[in-house]
């Protein structure tokens, strides 16, 4: 049966990791289940950078398919980069199986204000489900209703909805209908 797989990436928010299980079966309408392993972010750093590369760990995450339409969810703290952006709050195998979001920018903490939880796990929720839409199919979307518009300041994910507007939704199950089929 297909499911979407939640990996953790490092050390990570237990109950972010639970939200998130909790939450991304009503967007795509499959079980949601965390792997109890943890994989090690340590050989994607890039020194210079001081961040994680992100199409490295979106890599090592492929082990964790099962090739019968089940999804993978990479999720983890620290801060991810591909090399034409400063930072990325996650990145996706469009059309493929694996995802990966970050909660490292997304925390308040990070712009130094205070520890907002609700804005957090609101903020994570669009970012999985963004990613994750990306492994429907779904390219970057020009309505400002979407979920899969593309974020760069935090301020774009606040702003944004957390559903997929009319047409992406419509293209995500048609192709989700044929992927959950296989």
């Amino acid at each position: 049966m297909a499911e979407i797989k939640i990996v953790p990436i490092g050390k990570v928010d237990r109950e972010l990791l639970e939200y998130l299980a909790l939450t991304m079966p009503g967007s795509f309408g499959v079980p949601c289940v965390e792997l109890p392993m943890n994989l090690n972010p340590a050989g994607t750093y890039h020194g210079t950078r001081r961040q994680y590369h992100s199409t490295s760990l979106l890599a090592e995450l492929t082990v964790f398919g099962d090739g019968n339409g089940s999804k993978v969810l990479g999720v983890t703290e620290v801060d991810l980069f591909i090399p034409i952006f400063t930072f990325v709050f996650g990145e996706a195998q469009v059309g493929g199986s694996v995802a990966l979001m970050s909660a490292h920018r997304l925390r308040q903490q990070f712009y130094g204000l205070p520890e907002d939880r609700a804005l957090l796990f609101a903020r994570a929720e669009k970012e999985a489900t963004h990613e994750l839409g990306h492994t429907f199919g779904l390219a970057h979307c020009r309505s400002y209703d979407c979920v899969m518009r593309f974020s760069n300041p935090v301020e774009d994910v606040d702003l944004k909805a957390n559903d997929f507007c009319r047409l992406c939704d419509a293209k995500m199950h048609s192709e989700s209908d044929s992927t959950l089929a296989a």
